[in-house]
């Protein structure tokens, strides 16, 4: 009788569980390049992301990669296109303090960095923006997807 319970219980757990109970909707917007990048915090050109507030952009990524330090164990990067639309010739962002802006024309998207980049007035009803990995190990940060 324990066995049947038991398996029983199982059932019902397996069962009720979601396969996509964690996932956002997919962007249909994006893709997903493949991204692997070192940055050696020792050269120059990455010198800033060593202090908090401050990022870097890379010509990697869809429309390059923008990789913000929160703190000295604490990275963001995410991809520098806008993710609320098809890549085009305006869509790559600009970057001001946590702030990523949209270029284009008649387009007012802005997405917070640090608020792992929601768009700023709409969060809920637009894409973030896309999310790589940013790991610091030793004076090197590796991005990744």
């Amino acid at each position: 009788m324990k066995k049947i319970t038991f398996l029983l219980l199982i059932s019902m757990l397996t069962l009720s569980c979601s396969k996509n109970d964690d996932k956002q909707e997919r962007n249909p917007f994006l893709t997903d390049p493949l991204v692997s990048l070192n940055l050696n915090l020792n050269l120059p050109e990455y010198n800033a992301l060593k202090f908090p507030g401050s990022s870097i952009t890379t010509s990697q990524g869809i429309k390059g990669i923008v990789v913000f330090c929160v703190s000295e164990t604490q990275y963001f990067a995410f991809d520098l296109t806008d993710p609320n639309h098809i890549p085009s010739d305006c869509s790559r962002m600009e970057v001001d303090g946590p702030i990523a802006t949209c270029t284009c024309q008649d387009d007012d998207n802005e997405y917070n960095i640090v608020n792992l980049g929601r768009h700023t007035t709409e969060p809920d009803a637009k894409y973030p923006m896309q999310q790589y990995r940013a790991v610091r190990s030793g004076n090197s940060i590796l991005i990744s997807n």
